[in-house]
């Protein structure tokens, strides 16, 4: 399987990444764990609906994250991508850390990039 990423979310993992340096491995354990899937969805992942576009869109909701001892998989990390099944590839869209409630993703980016 073939990962790549946007822009925006370098960006944004690497300032997330001055926080908990030990996201680039936990990301590495995602992408170990999404090549091992069917269909590019582990549990703790939900498709993204209602965007109005051909492309699955998923958010991972459980996202362990080494540096955040005692949270396990609910650290609060959010990652969005795109998997096209296709092409065997998947393309992080977003990720972000989620304060109190869990906000939307970015639908706007998404529909930038996949429409």
């Amino acid at each position: 399987m073939q990962f790549t990423s946007i822009n925006e979310f370098n960006m944004e993992f690497n300032n997330l990444l001055k926080k908990w340096q030990s996201l680039k491995d936990d990301l590495e354990r995602l992408k170990n764990v999404l090549q091992q899937m069917a269909r590019g969805y582990p549990p703790g992942t939900v498709r993204i609906s209602g965007l109005g576009i051909k492309t699955e869109i998923y958010k991972v909701k459980h996202f362990r994250c080494k540096d955040m001892k005692g949270k396990g998989s609910h650290s609060g990390i959010r990652i969005v991508y795109a998997y096209f099944p296709e092409q065997d590839k998947i393309e992080f869209v977003e990720i972000y850390y989620k304060e109190k409630d869990d906000r939307d993703c970015d639908k706007e980016r998404i529909k930038k990039f996949y429409t």
